[in-house]
């Protein structure tokens, strides 16, 4: 499948818009980022899946201050269309408040719901070593 010029600025900003509400706090409006039933997968952090909005803001909630103060999207890929179904892959820098940065890459299955295309599953994997080592 080919996407429109207008699907894959959808995307891209849909993409972006999670460090935006992340770092405003505004976690009421993850439903703008996500589907009901999302798949955020962090095992690579030790926390396993959680699944499902609710569970995100619990979870953002919990962590608190430990939270990064910024979250900072970038090279952004959009792959693999298949109907109503995108693999979208980035990478993120995470600043946190005492200055430390951290690197993720971000695995994402996008799709188009009736409000417009939403993340249906997240993998983040932490960036620890130099050259994919």
């Amino acid at each position: 499948m080919t996407l429109s010029a207008a699907d894959r600025i959808e995307i891209t900003d849909l993409i972006a818009r999670h460090g935006h509400l992340m770092d405003a706090g505004e976690l009421d409006r993850m439903d703008e980022l996500f589907t009901d039933g999302i798949i955020y997968e962090l095992s690579d952090f030790g926390l396993g899946e959680l699944r499902g909005i609710p569970a995100l803001r619990d979870a953002a909630i919990a962590l608190g201050a430990g939270n990064p103060v910024g979250h900072h999207i970038t090279n952004i890929i959009i792959a693999d269309a298949d109907g109503d179904s995108v693999r979208v892959q980035s990478k993120g820098i995470g600043i946190h408040a005492d200055g430390t940065c951290r690197s993720v890459v971000y695995d994402d299955m996008v799709v188009r719901a009736a409000v417009g295309w939403r993340i249906s599953y997240r993998k983040v994997s932490a960036r620890r070593a130099a050259l994919g080592a």
